[in-house]
């Protein structure tokens, strides 16, 4: 029976020959799913014998990994801004950059007493729900157009012991408002982006990844609906691909919204700020 670190060793070499971008992390986590480690207890069982059943395991993991599964659907949940979610073929794969959307949106929110919180199509509900377990002062809605997505983000709520209302709704259709913060993640991607996309990608629910041909088929109407449902300095927050947020930011201006272009913590121009002094 081999060691865990030769599993480790082995598994990183496998996925780094085909070219995943992460392989010592991938064979890392999949070694703590199935052998019930922390980061540190993994450390000191390298020497430390596999089993055979649990061989078997991350062989089967090691295979669909390779086959570029996503690592979360095949963890199942992951950790994301304070929250468990789980993550599966349902909804977008939370991503590390959109943690930073959430910070952004807690301080918009910093100063407001029970403020009313939209998280515009939350997929797994990690914002809405990120948003919740940080501020539970805030009444949160979340939407999405996708049944299932909802399905997963009520369970996510669930797993977490949150309170957020779903709705199942196309952009603000329906919702009555006004709300102090509206954010979002929306589908944000260039329909060309489809054929260059990585392998992972083809998990995620093409309607949650392309927006027409500049990416902004869904945030545009998102913003002109925005206005109307917040209230005097509310605030829109969203994310979007660094290629078009400067230009819905001098869409936002054009409808007389105060809004500017925040970078990510890589320094791209990801997020956009708008908001409105008077209704």
């Amino acid at each position: 029976m081999a060691t865990v670190n030769t599993w480790q060793l082995q598994a990183s070499s496998r996925f780094a020959e085909i070219g995943l971008p992460s392989p010592k992390t991938d064979a890392r986590e999949l070694l703590k799913f199935v052998l019930g480690l922390s980061d540190t207890a993994l450390f000191l069982s390298s020497d430390r014998e596999v089993s055979e059943d649990q061989a078997a395991r991350l062989l089967a993991l090691i295979d669909a990994r390779a086959a570029r599964i996503p690592l979360q659907h095949l963890l199942g949940e992951v950790e994301w801004g304070g929250v468990r979610l789980k993550s599966d073929g349902r909804a977008l794969i939370p991503r590390p950059e959109t943690e930073w959307l959430l910070q952004l949106a807690l301080e918009a929110l910093r100063g407001r007493v029970n403020p009313r919180v939209l998280d515009v199509g939350t997929g797994t509900g990690a914002l809405a729900l990120g948003l919740k377990v940080a501020r539970p002062d805030a009444a949160v809605t979340a939407t999405d157009i996708s049944a299932e997505a909802l399905a997963l983000a009520q369970e996510n709520a669930a797993l977490n012991g949150l309170d957020v209302q779903f709705m199942q709704a196309d952009l603000l259709q329906g919702l009555a408002g006004p709300f102090d913060l509206i954010v979002s993640n929306p589908p944000y991607l260039p329909d060309a982006d489809q054929h260059s996309a990585d392998p992972e990608v083809r998990y995620d629910p093409h309607l949650a990844l392309y927006a027409g041909a500049d990416g902004l088929s869904v945030a545009r109407p998102l913003l002109v609906q925005a206005r109307a449902a917040l209230v005097a300095g509310g605030v829109l927050l969203l994310e979007l691909d660094p290629r078009n947020a400067p230009t819905l930011a001098a869409e936002a201006r054009s409808l007389g919204a105060v809004a500017e272009v925040l970078p990510d913590l890589a320094g791209r121009e990801r997020f956009v700020r708008a908001s409105w002094p008077t209704r």
